[in-house]
């Protein structure tokens, strides 16, 4: 029972409604036990299974373990019998159960040894900074969250500190504070491998004197020893893959013997953030804004055309061999930059809005670039508090690194932590099949071309449950219980692109919709199914009661306990929401 004081003079009261299996619930129950009343053997739970939620691996072991655990939960039943079987309750139960039956695979399942440059990697920007680009301070705290998250690509700003004999980590040119190189080195390598066994990559943003770029080898060195990856040549003609690399860190950053002298001057044929301000005013008032007070963006810092770099031949031999992916732009504008080379593979940093241009003028050269090299993106730089961009065309043309800040929040984060839930998590994710192949007249794939609906996914939205245990009572409304909807949608291509809503369910804690929605995709092996409930709310903004972000092509059919998490991506301990899905 649930009281909400509503004046002074009374108090009004609402029963929490029990829930009870959906219609489809029950009839798969009375389907595969064979009546509303009967019990549910092992054997006929793994038929359910194999049939129904169209897992073929099932056996009948798996279906014994999950009786054994819902019996085990449910009755205190300890013993391993096996003529142990499920009533109705115990077969809902089991369904609505989020480790018993997620809507994805926690394993990595992926063929881990191609190259590098065919998986998309969970890329963090400025990793280092706890809040926003101009004045948070720096840190190791974030790197290790980061890391702790599954993130793969750490980078780390390099700067002389003050007294200009040692190396500090910080956003440049900014009221940032900074942290310690050594200490950030130090903790990438004790937590590196805490979430997944493939390899670490630290992309140095490296504004350094040749003797303080000697000491960052040292220091490299000393921390790392047998877990640096260090390459036979100079240059690789292929990346190792990430089998070959477990366990394994990577230095990647612009070769030393260029060192920038004038980091304020560009070259003729440099294609800055500048070039590509097509977008409305504000960005070229914020880019005022920025120039007036002094700061960069990164893309006049460290990336610019190798015109603005003077070479110097000393100290840096080290710091030089330590890179095992190459970075930096070379001289002659976007289309020399996007050359393939036969000879050696590098990595590519472009703006968001540089991307944008590249793929409206260049799109397959992208992705015939991106076949054999690497793509980092990284945000504007007028993105000051720590915000995201979508990351949907970046990934539709192959970019391995989609640099996030992920010191922010919001939809875009959301939908990168759901591109990386897949593969087990593991912060490699193998890029679709046919953005690595050319067919035979040589031509790659074409992604504005018009294609035709690949794959049609079905999503039924039966009920949610859990926020009366992890909110309180007036965390919706002060007088009344939540008035919950969902909104179930697809992120990806652009023909995909589309969401939906529930209707509002009045004043409940455990919303029963059972209404289903149907997806066409084109391009399903890139789309990523989005799921938010909220409390409408008449008189202000609807309340978040919970989000979710699935990889459409990691999600089993069949029905499922789906998680919501919140806006910061920490998952709820009780919120749920059981859903079926269909392909065809």
């Amino acid at each position: 029972m649930g009281n909400y004081r509503v004046c002074l003079c009374f108090i009004r009261r609402f029963k929490m409604s029990k829930e009870e299996p959906p219609p489809d619930v029950k009839e798969a129950f009375v389907k595969y036990a064979g009546g509303a009343a009967a019990h549910m053997t092992a054997e006929q739970l793994r038929s359910f299974l194999v049939e129904f939620q169209g897992d073929q691996t099932a056996s009948l072991a798996d279906a014994q373990r999950i009786v054994e655990h819902v019996l085990q939960r449910r009755h205190h039943v300890i013993t391993k019998l096996t003529k142990h079987s499920l009533t109705l309750d115990d077969f809902y139960y089991y369904l609505f159960s989020m480790d018993l039956n997620p809507p994805i695979s926690d394993q990595v399942h992926q063929d881990m040894r191609a190259p590098l440059s065919h998986y998309y990697i969970y890329t963090s920007h400025n990793t280092y900074l706890t809040g926003n680009q101009l004045s948070s301070d720096s840190s190791d705290v974030p790197i290790i969250n980061a890391l702790k998250s599954g993130v793969r690509v750490v980078e780390l700003d390099l700067w002389p500190n003050s007294e200009e004999d040692d190396i500090d980590v910080l956003h440049g040119r900014t009221l940032t504070t900074p942290v310690e190189f050594v200490r950030c080195l130090k903790s990438i390598k004790e937590n590196a491998f805490i979430a997944s066994p493939y390899p670490v990559i630290i992309t140095l943003e490296d504004h350094l004197t040749p003797d303080l770029q000697a000491k960052a080898a040292e220091y490299i060195k000393e921390t790392f020893g047998d877990m640096l990856f260090f390459p036979e040549a100079e240059y690789l003609q292929e990346f190792p893959s990430p089998e070959e690399l477990k366990y394994r860190i990577i230095i990647s950053t612009k070769p030393p013997k260029e060192y920038l002298r004038s980091k304020n001057v560009k070259g003729e044929n440099s294609f800055s953030d500048d070039e590509t301000d097509d977008e409305d005013g504000v960005d070229t008032y914020l880019d005022e804004v920025y120039n007036f007070i002094g700061l960069q963006s990164e893309s006049e810092s460290s990336e610019s055309d190798d015109s603005d770099y003077e070479s110097y031949a000393t100290g840096v031999s080290e710091y030089k061999r330590l890179i095992a992916i190459h970075a930096g732009k070379p001289k002659g504008g976007l289309k020399e930059a996007l050359k393939v080379g036969a000879d050696k593979v590098r990595r590519l940093s472009l703006s968001e809005k540089a991307l944008k241009k590249a793929t409206k003028s260049h799109g397959m050269d992208v992705i015939r670039f991106t076949q054999k090299n690497m793509l980092r993106i990284y945000p504007k730089g007028t993105r000051v508090n720590s915000s995201n961009y979508k990351p949907q065309n970046a990934w539709l043309h192959g970019a391995q690194m989609v640099a996030f800040n992920m010191q922010g929040h919001g939809k875009s984060l959301s939908l990168m932590r759901g591109m990386f839930r897949s593969n087990g998590s593991c912060g490699y994710v193998k890029k679709p099949d046919f953005l690595l192949t050319v067919d035979p007249h040589g031509k790659v794939f074409d992604p504005n071309a018009t294609l035709p609906v690949k794959r049609t996914l079905k999503v039924k939205v039966y009920m949610g449950v859990g926020w009366n245990l992890d909110f309180e009572s007036t965390h919706f409304h002060l007088y009344s219980p939540p008035d919950f909807y969902a909104r179930i949608g697809i992120a990806g291509a652009p023909a995909d692109e589309i969401i939906k809503k529930t209707e509002i369910k009045e004043e409940t804690w455990s919303p029963v919709w059972n209404e289903e929605f149907t997806f066409p995709l084109t391009i399903p092996e890139l789309a990523l199914l989005r799921i938010d409930v909220y409390s409408y709310n008449i008189s202000d903004k609807d309340v978040l009661g919970g989000q979710n972000c699935l990889p459409v092509p990691e999600m089993k059919p069949g029905i499922h306990a789906v998680p919501l998490f919140d806006r910061k991506g920490l998952k709820y301990s009780s919120v749920k929401l059981l859903m079926r899905f269909e392909f065809s």
